[in-house]
């Protein structure tokens, strides 16, 4: 037994909670367990109870053993003073709060043991997930209601830490949606490579410049450290090199050298693809957040990333080693990849901090209408006959798996939470 499940098993009341009696025989009925408290003081705030024929309103307090009560320090924390119940697992000192004068349950004897094993399987078991043998037990429109929140979890989590962007760009919109651009063109292996590249590189320098495919480009690979070589002999890369030293010194740019990884990559995903095609992406728009945030159609956002990188990278993968023709464009599962990480995470995150709903139900609208990811999470899920439609799926699946499941939080979860309560009456 461990004090997080007891607070479960009370906060849920699976528990037999007919006839019940205080360890001083007093009958007791449970009004409302309270609000499970995670701050410091007592384990659960404004609960009610009646006893004999009194109602009592107040805090509860859930130990393992009763003789937690003083190992703890409570009796000298004023924060314990209105204590009505002491809930446990078993009472190791019957007279122990007699001489507290509070009210004891015990619980031990009450608990369906078919939970208790039910809880040990999902903590003990080693397969993709902890009940994945029980899944078939959960009601549709539990899995819907669970996947709903899951998602909201997921994009309020990835808006603290666009809002952190947001608060580094000095409150700028454009800015912060250029750094989450630039990071998702990085993919996972260069995301935090690209993202301090975008960092060095104003938004108001790049529109100066966006009507100049050279000079963007430039830019970019010139921040990204690729342009350092003495000596070119490719024309393209001394002509890049040339316009990267006179805007440095224009603009007093400051290099944050990143090591950009090559290895193992399939060359079309190469970093020096990724930022031709960002630059091209830069060229093509102008004020991109706020168009976003107008357009409604998701097939609109499309063809404003439907960018190609420039002829010399349709015979280049990287500087001066030339090979056989073949358009970089961006992609579908590229383009998919930047609307579930960047485009749809900040325009959430914008309507969170602005407190507009409309931002945030089209974001969520927008998750449905992607196909769902191809990874090895959803990958997994699908093994074990759960749906993956699309990206609203995808995406309340790798919450699932990497934030509960993972770390056995199966009493936080509702799927965990509804095959725990089959078992409570047993």
């Amino acid at each position: 037994m461990t004090e997080r499940l007891l607070q479960y098993l009370w906060q849920f009341q699976f528990f037999n909670a007919s006839q019940l009696q205080t360890g001083q025989g007093e009958s007791l009925k449970v009004i409302h367990p309270g609000t499970l408290n995670t701050n410091q003081g007592p384990d659960f705030l404004s609960a009610r109870i009646r006893l004999e024929n009194t109602t009592w309103v107040g805090n509860v307090e859930i130990h393992i053993n009763t003789s937690d009560w003083y190992k703890h320090d409570h009796e000298k924390d004023p924060n314990y003073k209105n204590i009505i119940l002491h809930v446990v697992w078993k009472n190791d000192e019957p007279k122990h709060d007699s001489i507290l004068f509070l009210p004891l349950l015990e619980l031990q004897p009450r608990v369906s043991i078919l939970l208790l094993q039910r809880y040990e399987e999902l903590m003990n078991t080693v397969s993709f997930i902890p009940c994945e043998k029980s899944l078939q037990k959960i009601h549709a429109l539990a899995w819907a209601g669970w996947k709903e929140r899951l998602v909201i979890e997921r994009l309020q989590r990835k808006s603290g830490y666009i809002l952190e962007l947001f608060k580094q760009s000095n409150r700028h919109w454009e800015e912060t949606f250029w750094w989450m651009i630039a990071r998702n063109f990085g993919a996972r292996v260069n995301a935090d490579a690209f993202e301090t590249i975008a960092q060095t590189i104003p938004v108001n320098i790049l529109a100066r410049h966006r009507n100049q495919i050279h000079q963007l480009e430039a830019l970019l690979f010139g921040q990204a450290g690729l342009l350092e070589k003495r000596r070119f002999e490719d024309d393209y890369a001394l002509l890049l090199q040339r316009e990267y030293r006179f805007y440095q010194k224009k603009y007093k740019l400051k290099k944050n050298m990143v090591a950009l990884k090559f290895l193992r990559m399939r060359p079309s995903s190469f970093p020096t693809i990724r930022l031709a095609q960002l630059a091209m992406l830069i060229k093509q728009s102008t004020h991109l957040f706020s168009g976003i945030k107008e357009i409604q159609s998701l097939t609109e956002v499309r063809k404003l990333l439907n960018v190609t990188a420039n002829d010399y990278w349709h015979y280049h993968y990287r500087f001066e080693e030339k090979t056989a023709f073949k358009r970089k464009n961006l992609g579908d599962e590229m383009v998919n990849i930047i609307l579930v990480n960047a485009i749809i995470p900040v325009l959430f995150a914008f309507g969170f901090h602005q407190d507009e709903e409309s931002y945030k139900d089209k974001a969520l609208r927008w998750l449905e209408e992607i196909n769902g990811e191809n990874n090895k999470i959803t990958r997994g899920w699908s093994g074990i006959g759960i749906t993956n439609s699309n990206a609203y799926d995808s995406q309340s699946l790798i919450e699932l798996k990497t934030m509960y499941c993972d770390r056995k939080r199966c009493l936080e979860c509702s799927v965990g939470n509804t095959l725990l309560s089959q078992s409570s009456n047993s």
